[in-house]
């Protein structure tokens, strides 16, 4: 099976992937921060590097889902390949940091993959007010983060809310990150683990 979780920047997807990873035995397939060549260069220009970062993205997610369905293993990813195109990509044309130009050729290309690669078996939203985004990317310490605007989260905030809210491709849930704290809470964990069981159960059915 292939279980992704989604959420904004600090959302805590990471974290629970490796600690669903431990408690299920499944593979954990991460966003690798450190070897992206795009990101820092990013956040200091957006205009500049969106198209880049975003075509990176397509193309290491593509990757990854292949890999997962080839392993016949049940891996749980950070991070779909839907968010890069109907929140980050929108949300930067929107804004202005991505040309219109850009943005059809990547969502045109975004179409032809996702037409040939499965959806999640199950996708777990992480949702957070942005006061709790900021503090988890304060706690992380990544340097090039510091350059985060609060408008850019507020954005991607809105447009992964509308997104989850119509997302029928398979099953979903959301977990309140304010309210459920799985990083450091064992009985908050435990929350999770049971909705995955019941959504998960359901599948098998």
């Amino acid at each position: 099976m292939h279980i992704a979780i989604a959420g904004n920047i600090g959302s805590g997807k990471t974290t629970l992937a490796g600690l669903l990873a431990r408690h299920y035995g499944w593979v954990p397939h991460f966003e690798d921060v450190d070897e992206n060549p795009y990101l820092n260069d990013f956040y200091e220009d957006m205009q500049r590097w969106s198209f880049n970062l975003q075509i990176y993205f397509l193309n290491t997610r593509f990757n990854q889902i292949v890999q997962i369905r080839k392993s016949g293993k049940t891996v749980v990813q950070d991070r779909t390949i839907y968010e890069d195109a109907y929140i980050f990509a929108p949300n930067l044309h929107s804004m202005g940091l991505m040309s219109t130009r850009d943005f059809e050729n990547y969502f045109t290309l975004f179409n032809l993959i996702s037409s040939l690669v499965m959806p999640p078996d199950l996708v777990i939203y992480l949702r957070a007010s942005i006061p709790t985004l900021v503090k988890q990317i304060q706690q992380r310490g990544r340097k090039f983060e510091n350059n985060i605007r609060l408008d850019y989260l507020k954005k991607l905030n809105d447009r992964y809310d509308a997104w989850a809210s119509a997302y029928n491709l398979g099953k979903i849930i959301t977990v309140d990150v304010d309210t459920c704290n799985f990083a450091e809470s064992q009985e908050h964990l435990s929350v999770v683990i049971d909705k995955v069981n019941a959504e998960l159960h359901g599948l098998f059915r």
